[in-house]
């Protein structure tokens, strides 16, 4: 038995500041159509794919920040993929900025969407492990504001059967943390998408560009080996606006091993034939949850946040 999808990493280059929705529309669609010619059923695009990654910026204006944001989707800058997706019979992953109105008050998400080949929206992610700060440090060469512009996701990490399989997402910082991929993995899922945006250096301090490419691909490669599932991990690479944005897009096997990886940073399509009965190996053997977890001895995992080391001697 096999269950086969052919699934496509959407990487996309730069974004800058002055390009509008159309551009970047444009852009996606052209991937889109390149992913037909290659008989591509899923792509992926990255974290907040629409716009800059304004979060590098310090703004006090609502007014003004609103501008990357979507108040609907699809609304009248988007629609073209959906009737793309449609007319290909390809779904897509997508990362925005989402913003809505619930009891009178405004809320802001960094939010991802699966889409299935119809065009129909079947499942909603809002990022859970937000980085950063919420205030101007001065102290920082770039602001990583995450923490200022969205709240904390209030959906958790739900599955979705979808598309012949049973599929997740998250976002970006989300893919360093095994407790996002055990959730969706205590699901069921075969295949976790996410986007990210993360710069090639770390403002907190100097680390090495390669050590923090290796950190991007090995937290995917084991989410996706302790969970038996395919993850499909796409940035949004490049020179952005002067700051550099890494890229490594990848499609990852339930093995843990990469199957395709991008080579530029600029927008690239990289497929991969999966079979989601893969997964079947490691759920069925070492990482059988059902005959080998033991989660009475995990309640330190979800009774507290910070560590508590024993006390000095």
């Amino acid at each position: 038995m096999a269950r086969p999808i052919t699934l496509g990493a959407a990487q996309m280059g730069p974004i800058q500041l002055a390009e509008g929705r159309d551009v970047v529309v444009d852009r996606m669609l052209a991937l889109m159509e390149r992913g037909r010619r290659k008989g591509v059923e899923l792509i992926v695009f990255p974290e907040l794919a629409l716009t800059t990654f304004f979060p590098r910026w310090y703004h006090e204006d609502w007014d003004h920040v609103d501008q990357w944001f979507e108040s609907e989707m699809p609304g009248p800058a988007t629609q073209p993929l959906f009737d793309k997706a449609r007319e290909c019979g390809m779904g897509f992953y997508l990362g925005y900025a989402e913003k809505f109105e619930e009891a009178g008050k405004v809320r802001r998400f960094n939010t991802s969407i699966l889409v299935d080949k119809s065009g129909a929206i079947v499942g909603k992610y809002r990022k859970v492990h937000l980085p950063g700060h919420v205030e101007f440090d001065k102290a920082l060469p770039w602001q990583h504001l995450e923490k200022r512009y969205f709240e904390v996701g209030d959906l958790g990490w739900p599955v979705w059967r979808t598309m012949g399989g049973v599929m997740g997402m998250c976002l970006c910082n989300d893919r360093r943390w095994p407790e996002t991929y055990r959730v969706m993995g205590l699901q069921g899922v075969e295949l976790v998408m996410l986007g990210y945006n993360t710069p090639v250096g770390n403002s907190r301090g100097p680390e090495a560009p390669h050590l923090r490419m290796m950190h991007n691909h090995m937290s995917m490669q084991m989410g996706a080996y302790q969970n038996g599932t395919w993850v499909v991990g796409v940035a949004k690479a490049g020179n952005e606006d002067g700051f550099e944005l890494m890229g490594g897009s990848i499609i990852v096997a339930p093995s843990g091993e990469i199957v395709a990886q991008a080579r530029t940073l600029g927008d690239e399509l990289i497929v991969a034939d999966a079979d989601l009965d893969a997964c079947n190996f490691n759920k069925s053997t070492i990482f059988n949850f059902a005959a080998h977890r033991r989660p009475e001895h995990y309640g330190i995992i979800t009774g507290q946040a910070g560590a508590t080391p024993p006390p000095e001697a």
